[in-house]
């Protein structure tokens, strides 16, 4: 793994990301879109806990939702051994792809640390303790993802050591961010039907979910993280590849839920025919007892 690479990836695209437990079609393709258009688009926030909390060679980094392991490469290319866990199999299937080529078994390389891939949603007892646990799905992006984030915490803060760093991420001030109004969709969708989908971030959602886990914060930030797309189609596919539009598909139908999708972005189109939505994310950090 090089620099050249992380630099690849820090382009403008990708965005937040739920978990995707909700049974959907093309769940393959989806992933794949997760991939190669959204998930990139948060790496200003990777980088910048990974250089807060000096991430470096020897650092084990366990990654919550890991995805389809862009953030595990990152910390990866610093020298950190990484175990990334996620209960889409589609995503996590492609995190290989990524870090274990050729589906080589973990092993010290010339160019990577170990790297260990689970699925479900948290690491299997007995493991050594880790340095670093970052949850970078952000908070609120379905309702009630929370609770299933506390789940994980509390069957993966016991083996760690005190003072472990966890790192909490979610959506800014909605003025803040451009993308709020289009995912808003989701929100209109399920409530003709009375449906539970995406809802807004709060202000004391990491705070609340540090809270429930008996962390005790210890900082926090805010990183620019605009979400830029090639075009109106690339913009939907990634957007609806993050889970938060799940409810609204499963509520009405999915060429709907593009449609209004695609109108919701209408304000974000540039003259070239890119989309360009500005916004800001927070990370909580937060420490073991």
């Amino acid at each position: 793994m090089t620099r050249t690479l992380v630099q690849h990836h820090q382009h403008p695209p990708g965005t937040p990301g739920a978990p995707a437990p909700v049974a959907v079609p093309d769940a393959r393709a989806r992933a794949r879109d997760w991939a190669e258009i959204q998930e990139r688009m948060l790496v200003p926030l990777y980088e910048a806990v990974y250089e807060r909390l000096e991430v470096r060679t020897g650092t084990r980094v366990l990654g919550l939702g890991c995805g389809s392991g862009l953030a595990l490469l990152l910390a990866a290319s610093r020298g950190a051994r990484v175990t990334g866990v996620d209960s889409d199999r589609e995503r996590l299937a492609l995190a290989r792809e990524r870090l274990l080529p050729e589906g080589n078994p973990p092993a010290p390389s010339a160019t990577l640390p170990p790297v260990d891939l689970v699925a479900g949603t948290a690491p299997e007892p007995g493991r050594p303790p880790y340095d670093l646990i970052t949850a970078f799905q952000p908070i609120g992006s379905p309702a009630g993802d929370a609770r299933g984030l506390g789940s994980a915490l509390r069957t993966a803060l016991p083996p760690a050591k005190r003072g472990t760093p966890v790192v909490l991420a979610g959506w800014g001030p909605p003025e803040r961010c451009a993308t709020d109004a289009v995912l808003r969709v989701a929100v209109r969708l399920t409530d003709r039907l009375r449906k539970g989908g995406w809802r807004p971030a709060h202000r004391d959602d990491l705070e609340d979910v540090a809270a429930r886990a008996g962390l005790k914060p210890d900082g926090s930030g805010r990183v620019a993280c605009p979400f830029g797309y090639a075009d109106q189609e690339s913009a939907v596919r990634g957007l609806l590849s993050t889970g938060v539009f799940d409810g609204a598909i499963g509520s009405t139908d999915r060429r709907l839920v593009e449609k209004e999708i695609g109108e919701a972005l209408h304000p974000h189109l540039r003259r070239d025919g890119t989309v360009w939505m500005e916004n800001v994310f927070r990370y909580l950090i937060a420490r073991t007892p």
